[in-house]
């Protein structure tokens, strides 16, 4: 049922709940403390891809962005135009081979069939170069259905340990207002 023409049929019918229209406060924060510019990026799940245009407007260079669904992709192609520092993959996020030093989690984790999320946390691990970090916010709350799908700290947990060395899960303290208390910021190396 999640594959790419599912996705495309959400996006073409605007069936975007989940989008809240620019970078979330969260990642808009870490963003804007990040030093090196040239840091390779990726941003699975991309959607509308907010997040990669707003480190597109702050000089960053090397971004890559990933989509089961072709109709988002097309959409930023279209909004940015030719721009060399951004790197565009519609495919399978399981099958993308690549490394980073930055993989970006927003709304992506939650998009994914929850049997899924152990591989999520392994394939993640392998696209991280040294020192690299998986960097981004998931929700804090079930949700009935699906997707989006919810969790919680232990669950997580239970996914990401054994896998990531370095696992710091804390509630966000400046989600977006619908989402306050409901969403948890994220670092894994």
């Amino acid at each position: 049922m999640l594959n790419a023409e599912y996705w495309n049929d959400r996006y073409q019918s605007n069936q975007i709940g989940w989008d809240i229209g620019e970078v979330s406060t969260p990642l808009k924060e870490y963003f804007d403390q990040l030093k090196d510019k040239s840091i390779r990026i990726l941003i699975p799940g991309c959607g509308n891809a907010y997040e990669a245009k707003y480190l597109l407007q702050n000089g960053f260079t090397n971004i890559s962005v990933l989509d089961f669904a072709t109709e988002p992709l097309e959409k930023l192609k279209n909004e940015i135009g030719d721009n060399s520092h951004i790197h565009f993959f519609n495919e399978d996020f399981f099958e993308h081979q690549g490394r980073y030093d930055l993989i970006i989690e927003q709304t992506f984790f939650c998009a994914i069939n929850p049997a899924e999320r152990k591989h999520y946390a392994q394939k993640m691990k392998t696209l991280l170069a040294p020192k690299g970090k998986l960097v981004g916010i998931l929700f804090n709350r079930e949700f009935k259905g699906g997707p989006p799908f919810g969790g919680n700290e232990k669950e997580y947990r239970s996914y990401f340990e054994g896998v990531f060395d370095n696992i710091k899960i804390e509630s966000c303290y400046n989600s977006i207002k619908p989402r306050l208390n409901s969403e948890f910021f994220i670092i894994l190396s």
